[in-house]
């Protein structure tokens, strides 16, 4: 069974995120965004474990249902070197014993706390209640394993069972490190709103016996990846190294000679490229055999509003949107999958843009300093396309 997991998302329990990130709410966007699992993120807050209690069925080894959804646990931890870590856990059961073990009273609020714990201490735990750890969003510089250490070694002291890419890199990047040629590579949407303009903005597709947390970590153990949905990495807001005020992208060189500073007062913060560049084994990536390939995609709505200048989540696009969408499948199929000319038939003005989308011929200007990278069309002149 191939399946398309989103394994990292959060919940209204943590920091900058809305309020609707409740599984009421995650459930029927899953669906339509064309996830058959989802992580429940923030699953060693006792409040959101309340909620998915509430909310879902239980499913069977590790799984819990909400309508056609199946949700599996895990959470995200940020250790003593602001190194943040993703966990999948097989039960509701095993999540309150490791937040006993690793969560402190005062960080109850939280849903992706701090513990006072390194990056070995952290698996350690996991391990023992027979989870699944690894390094969230690996490259991007300010709260990822790379931005503290060099190697995995130095922040678990053994390999993890996984590693997050993040947004800002994808496999070609991170291929380029030795270290990494055995482990299996997630791409996950992080996501702190439920709308699917950022739940499942990259997934995974993934080859398991049954969703189950059993058949999860089997085909992680057994590299049964199918491939990796992710971003440009140049769309990342920290591709490139750039000012964190006025966002202007700096070379490695010009950086370290401004001493960091940028003339407008900002800081300049090191891209997620310089800093593969730095610990990278080859200039070329070096694709194990188990890696599977990494198909760049982006969020249907994101597409509608560039061909139409509208936000977003005006009525405009989501009206586009949920016509495509009620029409033709989910929003994977329609990005990937689906016939052009029955996105002609549905949508005549939607066609060529998707098309465009599919030929890769859109403009990319990369993301730095937190500002993600935008997307246009050649010379911003739709002449061509609608």
């Amino acid at each position: 069974m191939i399946i398309n997991a989103d394994l990292h998302i959060h919940s209204c329990f943590s920091r900058a995120t809305s309020n609707n990130m409740v599984i009421d709410a995650i459930a029927p966007q899953a669906k339509l965004k064309g996830l058959q699992l989802v992580g429940t993120g923030d699953a060693l807050h006792p409040g959101w474990l309340k909620i998915i209690e509430g909310s879902t069925t239980p499913a069977g080894d590790g799984i819990y249902s909400k309508e056609s959804c199946d949700f599996i646990l895990t959470a995200e931890v940020e250790d003593n070197k602001r190194v943040h870590h993703l966990m999948i856990l097989p039960s509701i059961e095993t999540a309150h014993a490791v937040r006993k073990e690793m969560v402190s009273v005062d960080k109850e609020k939280e849903g992706r706390p701090r513990v006072r714990m390194n990056g070995a201490q952290i698996m350690d735990i996991v391990h023992d209640h027979d989870g699944l750890i690894g390094p969230a969003h690996a490259f991007t510089p300010w709260t990822s394993m790379y931005k503290a250490y060099d190697s995995f070694m130095d922040c678990y002291g053994k390999k993890p069972d996984f590693l997050e890419i993040g947004l800002s890199a994808d496999t070609d990047m991170a291929d380029t490190i030795k270290e990494l040629e055995d482990i299996p590579f997630l791409t996950n949407s992080d996501a702190h709103s439920p709308w699917p303009h950022r739940l499942g903005r990259e997934f995974n597709e993934i080859e398991v016996e049954d969703i189950s947390f059993t058949g999860l970590k089997n085909a992680l153990k057994k590299k049964r990846m199918k491939a990796n949905y992710g971003f440009d990495p140049r769309l990342g807001k920290y591709h490139l190294t750039a000012c964190t005020r006025c966002y202007e992208i700096f070379s490695p060189k010009e950086a370290q000679e401004a001493n960091r500073k940028c003339s407008c007062g900002g800081t300049i913060k090191k891209g997620v490229d310089y800093r593969i560049s730095e610990i990278a084994t080859w200039k070329r990536p070096h694709h194990p055999y188990h890696r599977p390939p990494y198909i760049h995609i982006m969020p249907l709505a994101e597409i509608i509003s560039l061909a139409f200048s509208k936000g977003v989540t005006t009525k405009f696009v989501q009206g586009i949107w949920e016509n495509l969408v009620n029409n033709l499948g989910s929003e994977i199929d329609v990005m990937i999958r689906v016939p052009l000319e029955d996105i002609e038939i549905v949508s005549p003005e939607m066609a060529p843009v998707i098309q465009a989308f599919r030929d890769k011929t859109l403009v990319i200007v990369p993301g730095g300093g937190g500002k993600y990278g935008e997307i246009k069309f050649p010379e911003n002149n739709l002449d061509n396309y609608l």
